[in-house]
């Protein structure tokens, strides 16, 4: 462990220049005495490694060295392709891997590239998880990951909507969706779709299996999101929107709203235009239509005018009682 330890303070070095020691410290989560420590042995072992002292000061590589003991581990390549995504590679307990692999990988590099690389790790960001929602939480993450990996069979107990269902599973892949993670997985000879943070148990098995000959996870999910998406617009809703409404359509209703609004005829004298927008069951459209409040008027289908309706007219009673609460007060006041 020191010896990965004291080549990782070296790729530092090497590719980020001066660093002081509580900064090689918090990147390398030891103490700043340790870290006093790895800069000795690499000075005995013949790293030039130089210190500075005073407010600017730290440790630096002399000008112009250079290692190559950049070799890749087997688990530093495999963690590559979650480059860009420190927060589900540490959720995978890849994390510290994934930092060391992106060091060995920079330091390989000829120095205009390296440069390169650097720019665009300074520029762009990418932040998987989607606004004002919290993270699924997924403590059998860890192990779903290991058994996908190393091919062995779990034993589940998996919570459904319809209730909770015991399953062995052959794990084929990890799908991280909107920060939620998906299993891909065989059970009962057919490959499933399941909600990591759904598994109320999580046990490995030991029993390794033979992954389907062929089996393809980024066409599989693409195909399964298709007919997801079909399976869940299951009418169309013509809506008037004021100018307002064309605004909030899309970031109620994403890319169906989008395109709903791109479609849409021209407007009316008054600025309002109609649309035609893919929803989902009665129930589910008649919540996600009163989101857009004043600026939408449902027009059809009929019985999903009907529900908007009731809907409204139940709100309105509600709010026209303002018994419990005096005109100058406020729920929870005193």
């Amino acid at each position: 462990m020191r010896a990965d330890r004291l080549l990782t303070l070296l790729l530092l070095l090497q590719n980020r220049g001066r660093m002081t020691a509580p900064q090689l410290a918090a990147e390398l989560e030891v103490s700043v005495r340790t870290v006093y420590r790895d800069v000795e042995a690499l000075g005995a072992s013949g790293v030039p490694v130089r210190t500075e002292r005073g407010p600017q000061g730290g440790f630096r590589l002399v000008e112009g060295y250079r290692t190559r003991l950049t070799g890749l581990t087997d688990a530093e390549a495999g963690s590559l392709v979650l480059a860009g995504l420190p927060g589900p590679a540490g959720e995978l307990g890849l994390g510290a891997v994934l930092a060391s692999a992106q060091l060995k990988v920079e330091a390989a590099l000829p120095d205009g590239l390296a440069e390169q690389a650097r720019r665009v790790r300074e520029r762009f960001h990418l932040d998987a998880p989607a606004w004002f929602r919290d993270a699924d939480p997924v403590p059998h993450l860890a192990v779903v990951a290991r058994a996908v990996w190393e091919r062995r069979v779990l034993r589940t107990r998996y919570a459904r909507w319809r209730g909770e269902v015991r399953r062995e599973v052959r794990p084929l892949g990890l799908v991280l969706k909107g920060g939620i993670w998906y299993l891909i997985a065989l059970a009962d000879d057919a490959v499933r779709t399941y909600r990591v943070s759904r598994f109320q148990e999580v046990e490995e098995t030991g029993e390794e299996f033979t992954r389907p000959a062929g089996f393809d996870l980024a066409a599989y999910w693409t195909e399964s999101s298709r007919r997801l998406e079909a399976a869940l617009r299951q009418d169309t809703a013509r809506l008037r929107l004021s100018p307002r409404g064309r605004k909030l359509l899309p970031m109620q209703f994403g890319a169906a709203g989008a395109r709903a609004v791109a479609e849409a005829g021209p407007p009316e004298a008054d600025g309002w235009v109609e649309v035609e927008l893919p929803v989902e069951s009665e129930a589910v459209a008649t919540g996600d239509l009163l989101r857009l409040g004043v600026d939408a008027e449902v027009l059809g289908p009929p019985g999903l005018r009907r529900a908007v309706a009731e809907a409204v007219t139940v709100l309105a009673d509600r709010y026209a009682n303002d018994r419990k609460f005096p005109r100058n007060s406020q729920p929870g006041t005193c």
